[in-house]
């Protein structure tokens, strides 16, 4: 694995993002997937396409799967339900949940008994005894697993954090006396093709920002922001862009500033301090609630 590969990096074919412990925990999951009754996997609902691992597809096989959107509170409520249709519609079982709220997390556990509860009867009819249902929990970095498990588990189970890769080592946590969770490290794909996803997955904060161009990736927002929420950004910094302007970018560094009381740089605005704030404000949610894509962005 050369160096690109381990520390991420883009070259003219893609984003490359694939630290060793990913390789390793990708090899796990293969091997713990034949005791797995059911598969919880996490996306986020700000962006439920680019969050979703395609890499674990293979792995998963056929085994069922309950597609779980989190952090429900910090999405577009609308663009929420569609997606929450859209992967019904193509086969999955799938729901939305806001983590801040217990009662949601038990409705995970009973819709997962109610998908398997054909093979637990199975198997009671077959006089194997009754056993807690095995279910593994898997998602690409930052999008809840940690907080959805040691909300689970009532106790701190996993360590949390608001940084790629805080979970390092697979681990059992018994939730209830008929319910078993399995954790995994966040794993992604080796690589970016679409730099759509990988602009999405740098605003949930599943990868390191500094892979990615930030002025660019500033860019991306503000235009995004602009013709879908142009509200959130009157709202949050008294602002209104009009992207036919050549100097609306200028003129928007500038405003943000001096909203928010930025110190000038050698005379100058401080076009990074800018930066950090909107994107901080993105990642906290405290810009509004916003969906990076639609379900219409799919691919065949």
């Amino acid at each position: 694995m050369n160096n690109l590969e381990n520390q991420g990096g883009v070259n003219k074919s893609g984003i490359n993002w694939f630290p060793g412990h990913m390789a390793k925990a990708r090899r796990e999951i293969s091997e713990r997937m034949k005791v797995i009754d059911i598969v919880i996997e996490l996306v986020d609902s700000r962006a439920p396409y680019s969050s979703k691992n395609p890499m674990l597809n293979d792995i998963i096989n056929q085994k069922p799967r309950l597609i779980v959107l989190t952090k429900k509170d910090m999405s577009d409520d609308e663009k929420t339900k569609q997606w929450v249709h859209y992967y019904e519609s193509i086969g999955y079982q799938a729901m939305s949940v806001n983590l801040k709220n217990f009662n949601e997390y038990q409705k995970i556990i009973e819709k997962c008994r109610k998908v398997l509860k054909p093979k637990m009867d199975k198997e009671k009819a077959r006089g194997i005894k009754p056993r807690a249902i095995r279910a593994m929990v898997l998602g690409i970095p930052n999008v809840g697993k940690s907080t959805f498990i040691n909300k689970l588990a009532n106790r701190k189970a996993t360590v949390t954090g608001n940084k790629p890769g805080v979970t390092k080592a697979q681990q059992i946590i018994r939730v209830a006396k008929d319910f078993e969770l399995f954790d995994t490290p966040g794993v992604l794909w080796p690589k970016f093709e679409d730099e759509h996803i990988a602009r999405n997955i740098a605003l949930l904060c599943s990868i390191k920002q500094d892979i990615l161009p930030l002025d660019d990736l500033f860019v991306y927002v503000m235009t995004y922001l602009t013709k879908y929420y142009p509200d959130l950004l009157k709202e949050r910094y008294g602002l209104e862009i009009d992207l036919d302007d050549s100097d609306w970018l200028l003129k928007a560094f500038d405003h943000i500033a001096q909203k928010r009381k930025i110190k000038l740089l050698r005379g100058e605005t401080d076009y990074d301090r800018v930066i950090q704030l909107v994107f901080s404000e993105i990642y906290d949610g405290s810009i509004g609630k916003v969906t990076w894509e639609d379900y219409t962005c799919v691919k065949d």
